[in-house]
């Protein structure tokens, strides 16, 4: 335990650069995840007078056309260094956050939207994992597990951040000005440092690629690839239900007559969860192999659905939440090692934009199928029994989908 933990030690110190930088990377993106700009939702809608499902229809086509501008805006990547994407994205980025507070009508307001959308939850992310998968090999496990933690640690500390500001000075907007601030004084200028500096696998590292790395596909060779539909029928059920408790924890909260602070209270069991065993997947995936790890990937998932269907007392919800959050810290650094372990790294900006691009899909119409179910009149916990089963189906496509790889690598 010794030896690992100061091997840990070792690789982290030697690597602080690059690992520094996915981490900030992951957690300035939070500027464009949901629970960030969620927490302004309802002052967003007092001021444009929206009801909720028309906030939740404009924020649905804001998300959607992030989603499909991003496989494009990715490819930067395969193109130029990424501290050169970084120069640009922050800026936009920090420029959507003041944005969303200046709008004058539902046109600016979707823009916004659509601009922190674009540029945080994609961009920030994609840049953070492809440049992560390229810099790693032998060790790309470890170092995925050390970035991902970012976006947990984001969203454990700045909504208290956001609440706290808001109340103190009455003004919702200064949050975002502040964010667009820290953005442009700190993140930019700090990142543009960290990155300008490549990082060069040692020879250990170069000695593994054989193994560690497929041959480098092209776009079009991906897009064709019976195995990426089969691979993101599994990969995309995290996101899509982990939205989906989020967008309505206030209805099931009211359905369950559990406490309003019982989700609030939980997030933190969430992060923790995310971030120890992220660590624990990490050290899997360099020992085994992502692909090795797919076929299980769902399982806390699973687990995680069945808790909200089925358990109905009120330690269901931090239950649910530590499930969650395992689900969090696998599916997140097997996703960010998974790649070049199937496509290669010569086109992994352009690659990852595809499944990011679709990972965002996930979340956007999440919300709008499940809420249509609702009002169909079938509850939130009946549809998590069908998640379950979905996660059960789909865990039988990764292992398939896993198996295909590794015969078609052996044969090459």
């Amino acid at each position: 335990m010794q030896k690992l933990f100061g091997s840990n030690l070792r690789f982290m110190r030697d690597n602080a650069r690059w690992l520094g930088a996915g981490f900030l990377l992951t957690l300035f993106s939070s500027f464009g995840q949901t629970f960030f700009i969620g927490l302004s939702g309802n002052d967003i809608r007092a001021t444009f007078g929206l009801s909720g499902g028309t906030f939740g229809a404009l924020y649905m086509v804001a998300t959607l056309a992030s989603a499909s501008t991003l496989p494009f805006l990715g490819r930067t990547l395969d193109l130029m260094p990424g501290w050169k994407v970084v120069r640009f994205t922050i800026p936009l980025l920090a420029l959507a956050c003041i944005g969303i507070t200046l709008a004058p009508n539902l046109i600016f307001l979707t823009l916004a939207i659509y601009m922190l959308r674009l540029f945080g939850q994609g961009m920030m992310t994609e840049i953070a994992f492809t440049e992560i998968g390229r810099w790693f090999v032998a060790s790309r496990g470890k170092a995925m597990s050390l970035i991902v933690p970012g976006q947990p640690f984001g969203s454990a500390v700045l909504p208290v951040l956001v609440v706290l500001i808001a109340q103190v000075s009455g003004n919702w907007h200064l949050a975002w000005w502040l964010s667009a601030g820290v953005l442009v004084l700190i993140a930019w200028p700090l990142l543009m440092r960290l990155m300008q500096v490549e990082r060069v696998p040692n020879a250990t590292e170069v000695q593994s690629s054989a193994s560690g790395t497929a041959r480098d596909w092209t776009r079009t060779e991906v897009i064709r690839d019976p195995v990426l539909y089969m691979l993101l029928t599994g990969l995309l059920a995290p996101p899509f239900i982990g939205t989906v408790i989020f967008f309505h924890q206030g209805y099931l909260t009211e359905l369950r007559g559990y406490s309003p602070l019982a989700f609030a209270a939980a997030f933190p069991v969430m992060s923790i969860a995310t971030v120890g065993f992220g660590f624990v997947c990490g050290g899997l995936i360099d020992r085994f192999g992502a692909l090795r790890l797919l076929p299980f990937v769902l399982a806390p998932l699973t687990l995680a659905s069945l808790t909200v269907a089925l358990v109905t007392p009120v330690w269901g919800v931090y239950a649910f939440m530590a499930l969650l959050g395992m689900s969090n810290g696998f599916s997140g650094t097997l996703m960010g090692a998974l790649w070049p372990e199937v496509y290669g790294v010569k086109n992994l900006g352009g690659i990852r934009a595809i499944i990011v691009a679709s990972m965002v899909l996930s979340t956007a119409v999440g919300p709008g199928i499940t809420g249509v179910l609702i009002d169909m009149g079938v509850e939130l916990p009946t549809q998590m029994l069908g998640m379950a089963v979905w996660c059960v189906i789909a865990a039988g496509s990764l292992t398939i989908a896993s198996r295909r790889v590794r015969a078609r690598e052996a044969a090459q």
